[in-house]
């Protein structure tokens, strides 16, 4: 698995005996098509380090020119999921500076320019996808609103989509609402105190939002954390078929805030982004964002490890 070697290639220096020749291009031939890994030098020792050269250097051998490689996507396509896969190791800061650089070299042949954007949307803002990371996806969006070959009409999409990825970004304090329970009592955002708040974005009749609500009712950890008073998940029903959602009422624990978005203001101005349901963001005591757009397995993790 690639994933592996990349792994290894980070943490270990194993067989690292000098720099290869950073002459070679990535190359395909009929036979066989390949992407040519960068090596890593081997005074580079810590895995800080080598992740860093790493997403620096990723395509110096990779031949944008070639268009060719667009039709063969087991090599680019996989050599770019990798790519984004090594990003979690390195600053928000390196990582956008590589994809901008990436995408400069992209700009040598105009296909390749929108093959590999239209691959950035795939894997950071498709809803479906794993890998997707609006913070990763922004110089993505920044660079193709910048580009002068694009005409004015392509860019009102992705100028659409990065109004929305600047909203309530990691770090920044979350946007405050105000929501409305099953009594017709009103409260706000910013008035649930807690040194911790998710916002469980959901849909009663969302499988997937059951599934990621079991989750959370089963973890060891949200459980210590609301029994100590420490975490407090307030779930917003975000569309305007009240009926299903008070039919529904009995599925949400009751040590948690259900409520709804009274108007759907939050889905109709895209307040918050909720192409995918459920959504999930993870607050701090001054409501600023920690986690944007969670899975349920990095929510449980990044609790686990902030509050132990």
């Amino acid at each position: 698995m690639k994933h592996t070697y990349l792994f290894l290639l980070l943490f270990s220096c194993a067989g690292c005996s000098g720099q290869q020749n950073n002459s070679a291009k990535a190359e395909h031939t009929e036979d066989s098509p390949t992407f040519r890994m960068i090596s890593i030098p081997s005074i580079l020792t810590e895995p800080a380090e080598r992740a860093d050269y790493l997403v620096k250097h990723y395509w110096d051998n990779f031949d944008f020119s070639d268009t060719a490689y667009i039709h063969l996507p087991a090599v680019t396509e996989q050599a770019l999921a990798d790519y984004i896969d090594i990003m979690p190791h390195v600053s928000l800061q390196t990582a956008s500076a590589s994809i901008r650089e990436m995408l400069e070299k992209t700009k040598v042949e105009a296909r390749m320019f929108a093959h590999f954007t239209a691959l950035y949307e795939k894997y950071l803002y498709d809803p479906n996808s794993p890998m997707r990371n609006d913070e990763l996806y922004i110089p993505v969006l920044q660079t193709l609103l910048a580009s002068q070959t694009i005409s004015e009409v392509d860019k009102i999409r992705p100028a659409h989509q990065l109004e929305i990825a600047l909203k309530n970004r990691v770090g920044e304090k979350a946007i405050d609402f105000t929501y409305t329970l099953a009594n017709g009592q009103t409260s706000t955002l910013y008035r649930v105190a807690s040194d911790y708040t998710l916002l469980f974005f959901y849909n009663p009749d969302c499988n997937n939002c059951k599934e990621v609500a079991q989750q959370l009712q089963a973890s060891s950890v949200t459980d210590r954390l609301i029994k100590e008073k420490r975490l407090k998940i307030l779930a917003i029903y975000p569309d305007e078929d009240l009926q299903a959602w008070k039919e529904h009422l009995p599925d949400i624990p009751q040590d948690w805030i259900n409520s709804y978005d009274d108007g759907s203001r939050l889905k109709e101005e895209e307040v918050y982004d909720l192409k995918a349901i459920p959504t999930l963001y993870l607050l701090d005591k001054e409501k600023k964002v920690l986690l944007k757009d969670a899975t349920f397995d990095l929510l449980e993790y990044f609790l686990q490890q902030s509050t132990d």
